[in-house]
């Protein structure tokens, strides 16, 4: 299935598509030569970058989720930072504070030293080891781009982008994230366990004399540029129609769909819709093509909608599970 429209694109924009297919096809090659086997989880967090999104990486220690956030910043020329979340991390911690200074002459003022939120990639590892409180202090950076402390203003650098390291919620020592800065996610990507071949591969490639080190592909311009190109391909209304179908019938209070009404406590806003109109033309653009389908739509509704949705009590002690809801609502307007 591939119900792609064909719509009319100006020579400009296909021409920088095309130039922009290359780089970041050579961009996934370059970090898949570090991060073996996880094909899907790299192209989803370029995407969520493409789409001047964040990604939430979800899964058990060991899986390279650090090592991929690291790879991406090298491979995107992004400076990059990193915060460990642990139970004592503060807000101060990562959005910084001021301080006060006394001059020679004994003037004394306040002083803002910057936190490491400051940098065009924020590297959250184990985001959910960190109370709600210090996890709240990137909620106005996610969103807005700019902290206030002291009621100071205080711009981010362009492009900014958190992708957030989780620890599954059932292991010890974790607390569960907001709902309101879940939703600051464009992707949650759950990265799985190697498939043996792979596992073989990692084993013999990881534990040699030399490590494999990726190499600088593009700019942060360049990256921005591409973010502005992602907005300017078209969608045809079939495509729009089944992202309003699918966010819409998510949403207990608004679906035609029974299952849905009976097992879904809430659904996702209007943002889910925007995410998934923003990377279905980013997965298009990766894939050399000028317009995104059904198809890109129906790729990306799991990490687009899981960590949006919250299901009953009752559906939850009958063994439902939000992929199986997800799967229930792609299969409504497949």
């Amino acid at each position: 299935m591939n119900m792609q429209t064909n719509l009319t694109v100006p020579a400009n924009i296909e021409k920088a598509a095309a130039k922009a297919s290359d780089q970041l096809t050579k961009a996934k090659a370059e970090i898949g030569s570090v991060i073996l086997g996880q094909d899907n989880v790299v192209e989803l967090s370029i995407a969520a970058m493409l789409s001047g999104g964040h990604a939430l990486l979800v899964g058990v220690p060991g899986l390279a989720k650090t090592l991929l956030v690291e790879t991406l910043g090298t491979v995107l020329g992004l400076n990059e930072k990193r915060i460990q979340f642990t139970p004592d991390l503060m807000p101060a911690d990562i959005v910084g504070s001021e301080v006060l200074e006394e001059t020679a002459k004994g003037k004394r003022s306040f002083r803002f030293i910057p936190g490491p939120v400051f940098c065009q990639l924020l590297m959250a590892d184990e985001i959910n080891r960190a109370s709600p409180r210090t996890q709240s202090a990137l909620l106005q950076a996610m969103q807005e781009r700019f902290v206030t402390v002291a009621g100071q203003r205080h711009d981010l650098p362009a492009p900014f982008h958190v992708l957030a390291t989780q620890n599954p919620i059932e292991q010890e020592g974790t607390y569960p994230l907001p709902e309101a800065q879940l939703d600051r996610f464009l992707f949650q990507i759950d990265v799985g366990f190697p498939e043996l071949g792979t596992e073989r591969d990692i084993l013999i490639g990881t534990t040699g004399a030399k490590d494999n080190v990726a190499k600088k592909v593009m700019t942060p311009k360049q990256l921005m540029d591409m973010q502005k190109l992602v907005r300017q391909l078209p969608v045809g209304e079939k495509v729009v129609d089944a992202i309003l179908a699918l966010v819409r019938n998510a949403r207990p209070d608004q679906t035609a769909l029974n299952d849905i009404k009976e097992t879904v406590a809430w659904g996702p806003g209007p943002r889910a819709g925007q995410a998934l109109m923003l990377a279905a033309r980013a997965r298009a653009l990766m894939d050399g093509r000028l317009s995104p389908s059904i198809d890109d739509v129906l790729h990306l509704a799991a990490p687009v909608l899981q960590h949006r949705m919250a299901l009953t009590f009752a559906a939850r002690a009958d063994g439902q599970s939000i992929s199986q809801t997800i799967a229930k609502l792609k299969e409504s307007i497949a």
